[in-house]
C-alpha cells in the first residue's frame, strides 16, 4: 500500500514536469528545424537526427538489459514509428523549407482535436457536442491560415504538408495509447530507427546530398534536436501518454505556438499575415471550447 502511494505521489510530481519539459523543448524545435534547414538538407537532417537517437537509446537499452518488443508490442511500436517519425518528420522537415516556424506550430496546435477524433475512432475516448463545435472552429482556423498565407512566401502545398504531418502525429499517439507497447526507452529506440529508414528513403527520392555536417552551424541544431527533441522530449511524452489520455497529453501543442512564435520573431524576424493571425485565433478558440469540455474515457 505504501509503495503504491509513493508511486502515485511520484507520478503526480513528474506529470507537470514532463508536460512543461515537452512544451519548452518542442516550442523551440520548430525554429531549430528551420535553422538547421539553412545548412543541411531537411530530410537528411531528419535521418541523421533519428539515427543518432536510435543509437543512443539502443545503447541505453543494452546497458539496462531491456528487450526488444515482440508480437503486438512490436506491431504497435513499428506503426508508431512509421507515423510519428517517418511520415510526420518527413512532412514537417520538408514543409519548413517554405513556411515559418510560427505558422507550423499553430498548425500543430490542432493536435488535440485530431487526436480526440482518432481516439474516439479507436474506442478509447468519447467526445461531446462541445468537442464537435471546437473541432469545426479549429479546422476553420486552419483553412483561414492556409488562405491567409497563400499570398505570402509559403506555398499552400507546404501548408497542407505540415497539416498532414500533424494528423499523422495525432494518429500515432492514439495508436500508442490503445495498444500494448514496451518501455518508453525501447518504444522510442525502435520507433526512431523506423523513422530514420523512412526519412532516409525520402531523402534519396528527392535527390538530397548525403554528406555529414562539417561545421558547428550544422551540428548544433542537429545535436539539440537529437538529444533534447528526440531523446528527452519524446521519451517524456511517451511516459506522459501512459499517465494521461491521448487527448490530454496532446494539450502540449496548445502552448507550443506561443513559444514558437516568440522565438521565430526574435531570431528570424518572422511575422504572421493578417489572415494567419485570424486563423490562429480561430484555432485556439476551437481548442479552448473542445478541451474544456467534459470527456468520458
Amino acid at each position: 500500500m505504501h509503495a503504491q502511494s509513493a508511486e502515485r505521489a511520484t507520478s503526480r510530481f513528474f506529470i507537470p514536469v514532463a508536460f512543461l519539459l515537452c512544451t519548452v523543448i518542442w516550442g523551440s524545435t520548430f525554429l531549430v528545424i528551420r535553422l538547421g534547414n539553412d545548412v543541411t538538407p531537411p530530410l537528411w537532417a531528419a535521418t541523421l537526427r533519428l539515427a543518432m537517437a536510435a543509437l543512443f537509446l539502443g545503447g541505453v537499452m543494452a546497458l539496462t538489459g531491456q528487450r526488444l518488443p515482440r508480437g503486438a508490442e512490436l506491431r504497435v511500436t513499428l506503426l508508431y514509428g512509421l507515423l510519428v517519425f517517418g511520415v510526420n518528420f518527413t512532412l514537417l522537415y520538408y514543409s519548413e523549407t517554405r513556411i515559418s516556424s510560427g505558422i507550423t506550430a499553430v498548425i500543430y496546435a490542432t493536435l488535440p482535436l485530431t487526436t480526440l477524433a482518432f481516439a474516439r475512432w479507436l474506442g478509447i475516448e468519447s467526445f461531446t457536442f462541445r468537442n464537435l463545435a471546437g473541432g469545426v472552429i479549429g479546422l476553420l482556423g486552419v483553412v483561414v491560415i492556409f488562405l491567409g498565407d497563400m499570398s505570402a512566401e509559403a506555398a499552400p502545398l507546404y501548408l497542407l504538408m505540415a497539416f498532414m504531418g500533424s494528423v499523422s502525429a495525432a494518429l500515432s499517439s492514439a495508436i500508442l495509447k490503445r495498444g500494448p507497447h514496451p518501455s518508453v526507452v525501447t518504444t522510442n529506440a525502435v520507433a526512431s530507427a523506423v523513422g530514420a529508414v523512412v526519412c532516409g528513403a525520402a531523402s534519396v527520392l528527392v535527390g538530397e546530398e548525403h554528406a555529414l555536417p562539417n561545421t558547428w552551424a550544422a551540428w548544433l541544431p542537429l545535436l539539440y534536436l537529437t538529444f533534447a527533441g528526440s531523446v528527452v522530449a519524446f521519451v517524456a511524452y511517451t511516459w506522459l501518454l501512459k499517465q494521461w489520455s491521448a487527448t490530454r497529453a496532446s494539450f502540449i501543442s496548445i502552448l507550443v505556438p506561443v513559444l514558437a512564435i516568440i522565438l521565430g520573431a526574435a531570431v528570424r524576424h518572422e511575422h504572421f499575415t493578417r489572415g494567419a493571425l485570424i486563423g490562429a485565433l480561430l484555432v485556439l478558440t476551437g481548442l479552448v471550447i473542445a478541451l474544456t469540455a467534459p470527456r468520458r474515457t
